[in-house]
């Protein structure tokens, strides 16, 4: 559980996250219990821990995840226990303007929840010993044993995907390889350039092969990193440097078609602007702190016909996407295991997260049994 943002690094000194007992209430009216099995540690969660990401704690987090659903609370429909479910980040109401013009990633009333830290109906199910409110990370908590969810923040999925790989569904997966097909709707045969390879930039990377897009350059400052991306479908690896936008326009006549930036940095952000051609886009995937600006020359969006998208949740509808992108995956189209770079208890989750902010790490994997 977090109960400060902010303490300084290393994580595994200062202790930010603690292993607590907590009292769990019996799902309400639209709710499932769900044994969680498995959860991806993402920037997402270390972001509300840094503080760059401000949320109410105490606080228990974790977002990207999957699980057994054990009990369901009254008006919940297609679900039953013993289903394998991916959670996601975004509960959708299905009544706002969002979920009813076909982008429920953007639904309002989800938004307030996540940032409430409650549940889509308003309430929190977690309380500490002495009845304190404990309130949960994007509906869902996933660092947890046992979580309490709306039934809007789980997708039914087949069990013949292992847990430890289907949680990285709810999040990296649907965001990257999301903003390809959703967000940019890339055609076969277009240049592409995604800067920042985490769990969400490789993801996309995977997103822009499964698209047909050429070239694929990938951009990071880990060597290794760069060599994983061209095993999962990148044509150049450039290392993050000085210059790299002229580097991509060398490579591809005057700049990409669409660049991707999954790093959540403002300077990063302008960097895949300039490597874009004229009439490119440019997709913003990843979360800047919110302090940051965005600094571009504003006439080359008119006179160049440049774009700039956001893509939050990869555009997608999960309980559409999510099944597709299993499929894909089960066809060998979607190298989803590489991804994974270590799996871990809760007792290292620190630590873990050390080695995320630090970049050496791509997509480590909790397990709760």
């Amino acid at each position: 559980m977090l109960r400060q943002s902010g303490l300084q690094r290393p994580y595994e000194r200062s202790q930010p996250l603690s292993i607590e007992d907590l009292v769990l209430d019996e799902p309400g009216p639209g709710e499932l219990r769900v044994k969680v099995r498995a959860a991806g540690l993402c920037h997402s969660d270390l972001s509300v821990i840094d503080g760059s990401r401000p949320r109410p704690v105490p606080m228990a987090i974790g977002h990207e995840g999957a699980g057994i659903v054990e009990e369901l609370g009254t008006q919940v429909a297609g679900f039953a226990p013993g289903d394998h479910v991916v959670f996601s980040f975004v509960p959708m109401c299905g009544r706002c303007a969002y979920c009813l013009s076909g982008t429920p990633a953007l639904c309002e009333n989800g938004a307030r929840s996540n940032a409430a830290g409650t549940l889509l109906g308003g309430d929190i199910r977690l309380h500490g010993r002495d009845g304190e409110r404990v309130h949960h990370h994007l509906g869902v908590s996933a660092f947890s044993e046992t979580v309490v969810v709306s039934a809007a923040s789980c997708v039914r999925v087949d069990p013949d995907v292992p847990l430890a790989i289907a949680a990285l569904f709810g999040c990296a997966l649907m965001t990257g390889v999301g903003a390809v097909l959703n967000t940019a709707r890339v055609e076969a045969g277009s240049s592409v350039a995604v800067f920042g390879l985490g769990g969400v930039g490789l993801s996309t990377v995977m997103g822009a092969r499964l698209a047909g897009a050429h070239p694929i350059l990938a951009i990071d400052r880990i060597p290794a990193k760069l060599e994983l991306a061209e095993q999962l479908g990148a044509t150049h690896g450039l290392l993050a440097a000085e210059g790299v936008a002229a580097r991509i326009k060398d490579l591809t006549r005057g700049g990409v078609d669409y660049a991707f930036e999954a790093v959540g940095n403002a300077g990063v952000m302008a960097e895949a602007y300039e490597a874009t051609r004229r009439g490119g886009k440019t997709v913003a995937i990843g979360l800047p702190h919110p302090d940051q600006k965005l600094t571009i020359p504003a006439v080359s969006i008119v006179a160049e016909g440049r774009q700039i998208i956001g893509s939050y949740m990869g555009s997608a509808v999960p309980v559409r996407d999510v099944p597709r992108l299993m499929a894909l995956y089960r066809a060998g189209k979607l190298p989803v295991d590489a991804l994974r770079s270590a799996t871990l208890a809760l007792e290292d989750l620190n630590a873990a997260f050390d080695l995320l902010a630090s970049g050496e790490t791509v997509r480590q994997v909790l397990l709760l049994g």
